[in-house]
């Protein structure tokens, strides 16, 4: 017998600094006219120096764990999405393991671009089918501003900094009703950034940043998403119609749109908050469903659309039904680096 899942917390953490379009117009050749215009970003989140991905999806696993009233001891596995790790290893699950105390649990990485997390979610939702695991915590943390050549005005008034999490839990009902997942190495030059691994007898280039073909992205972008997310939808036995509200990966606002506007959906449907933390990769989603529920978007029994697009290129979309979270608790003091990484 399948075991159905839940999400029974939400956290999100975005770092306290933030820049503007009117920033980046003194760094780069740029305005807030064509920034808005070419993507709908007004400003984003760059973490502080002694910041990282763990650092950052510590303080978004606590938020979600408080929430969802679960002790970090009682967890039985932490699946961590990241294309900015704080290192090549260990794995940036295993720092946050660590950090939170969950002594418990078993951790890894998922490395999918922007469909990290919802790849770790999936993943979550098929231990707990399965029976394995009962309680799973998923966190999509991403510190891109140190991948982004902020030179090119094409990426750095796209990528920020953040971490969302969620927790999931076996029993009840709601959870996924479906999920696709879709890759197409061919597209990799497209949107990538290189790393430590790739370079020939060690040497080092001047950094390794992000470089993405936009035009063929958002082509592809649009087509993904549409398509994804009508595959989920009649593998769940559902219409179009009867998604409630759709939580698309935080791109690009005219990507947003776009697929909105391709799927035969009101605009209004979506969740949007693009415009204030730019593209944060695999954190984008839990960020924009912890501000869903935060705005009262979420109601017991809505239907949900997950979906999105990343570098590799991949994309993917989850058809999930929802059942009501804990109340609002106060965010825990923002947690810095040590020497060991947590």
């Amino acid at each position: 017998m399948t075991v159905r899942s839940r999400i029974s917390g939400i956290g999100m953490y975005v770092p306290e600094r933030v820049l503007t379009n009117a920033d980046l117009e003194r760094m780069v050749d740029t305005s807030d006219t064509w920034i808005q215009d070419r993507t709908g970003v007004r400003e984003r989140r760059i973490a502080a120096d002694d910041e990282t991905a763990s650092t950052m999806g510590i303080q978004a696993a606590r938020q979600a764990l408080e929430q969802a009233e679960v002790d970090p001891k009682d967890l039985d596995l932490v699946i961590t999405a990241t294309t900015s790790p704080d290192g090549m290893f260990p794995a940036v699950a295993s720092r946050i393991q660590d950090g939170l105390g969950a002594t418990g649990a078993g951790a890894f990485d998922v490395n999918a671009a922007c469909v990290g997390f919802l790849s770790g979610l999936a993943t979550a939702t098929q231990f707990i089918a399965t029976g394995a695991y009962e309680r799973i915590l998923v966190v999509g943390t991403e510190l891109l501003s140190r991948i982004v050549d902020w030179s090119d005005r094409t990426t750095c008034v796209l990528f920020a900094d953040g971490a969302g999490a969620v927790v999931v839990e076996a029993g009840g009902q709601g959870g996924p009703l479906s999920f696709v997942l879709h890759s197409d190495g061919s597209g990799a030059q497209t949107l990538y950034a290189d790393g430590p691994c790739g370079v020939p007898n060690g040497l080092e280039p001047d950094g390794y940043y992000i470089s993405m073909d936009g035009r063929h992205i958002f082509k592809f972008a649009v087509q993904a998403m549409d398509s994804a997310t009508r595959e989920s939808v009649e593998m769940a036995g559902l219409d179009l119609s009867d998604i409630d509200l759709m939580i698309p990966h935080q791109a690009n606002l005219r990507i947003i749109n776009a697929t909105t506007k391709a799927l035969g959906m009101p605009p209004e449907r979506a969740m949007v908050n693009v415009d204030r933390y730019g593209n944060t990769s695999s954190a984008s989603i839990p960020i924009a469903l912890r501000e869903a529920w935060e705005q009262g978007r979420l109601h017991e029994g809505d239907r949900i659309a997950f979906v999105t697009f990343g570098g590799g290129l991949v994309w993917g979309a989850m058809i999930f039904e929802w059942v009501p979270v804990g109340p609002l608790r106060p965010v825990a003091e923002p947690v810095h680096a040590t020497a060991s990484g947590n």
